[in-house]
């Protein structure tokens, strides 16, 4: 249990190393979500000034912004952690290492958490002393929410890693583009009530809907939905389980056929 834990922390170590030689790499994490709360900010400042319903939200813009900004920073932090070891080629060193592949997952996952905890988590901050946002009073219930986000985003950061595992760098636009793909479905901005019928029963399975639904019934209605939370975890069970297994397979097969050295190229 002790090397276990050592050897998870080492490569968190490694990737913290590389962000304290690399500025660039911090401003990053933070520009982008604090550009997108102070754009979406301002917009929502203006809304609530001309129209009612606005005004009766307030804040809800800026709150789909900043869990969007969660789901999304969680996804590619795992992703962005993971093509770290693919443009230094250190994936081979890796294989030969003490390093599990599981251990492998779980300091993929904690590296994203602490980026996205500095991105997301300085964009939150600004939100509070600039805008005066405000969650609603939830308690861990909507910490909860927050959660629920994360995990989905490990999940589908980890499937990509398979991708990148099996392809190399060529599916790097993978880790960039996947989650747009489905923010059409999952109602960041919107109910998922304004999409065409056909494609409701898709967004019903993708457990961030369930999110964003139960944040604007909290902001709109002051009610907590336990129930939409509950079904999104659920969801989230299988996306994770999907996406370990996923990692684990094709890191497998890579290790087995001699495939990881080719990886970076």
């Amino acid at each position: 249990m002790i090397l276990f834990s050592r050897r998870i922390y080492a490569m968190i170590l490694r990737h913290i190393y590389l962000f304290m030689c690399s500025w660039p790499r911090v401003l990053e994490l933070i520009y982008w979500p604090f550009l997108n709360m102070v754009l979406w900010a301002f917009m929502s400042k203006f809304l609530s000034q001309n129209s009612n319903i606005f005004l009766m939200a307030s804040g809800v813009l800026i709150a789909s912004v900043i869990m969007w900004d969660t789901l999304f920073r969680g996804q590619l932090g795992v992703s962005l952690s993971f093509i770290e070891e693919l443009w230094s080629r250190n994936l081979g060193n890796i294989a030969v290492s003490p390093l599990k592949p599981i251990e492998l997952v779980i300091s993929l996952i904690i590296a994203s958490f602490l980026r996205t905890l500095i991105g997301v988590g300085g964009a939150g901050i600004a939100a509070y002393f600039l805008f005066d946002f405000h969650l609603p009073l939830f308690g861990i219930g909507f910490i909860l929410f927050f959660i629920n986000l994360l995990i989905m985003g490990w999940a589908l950061g980890l499937a990509i890693c398979a991708l990148l595992i099996r392809f190399g760098l060529s599916a790097e636009t993978f880790a960039w583009a996947a989650l747009f793909f489905i923010q059409p479905l999952c109602g960041v901005f919107y109910p998922v009530s304004v999409l065409p019928e056909w494609l409701q029963p898709l967004s019903l399975l993708i457990p961030a809907t369930y999110i964003f639904e139960g944040m604007r019934l909290a902001f709109f209605d002051g009610v907590f939905g336990a129930d939409l939370l509950l079904k999104a975890f659920l969801i989230n069970i299988l996306y994770i389980v999907v996406g370990v297994s996923l990692l684990l397979f094709s890191y497998a097969y890579a290790k087995k056929n001699g495939l990881l050295l080719a990886n970076g190229e």
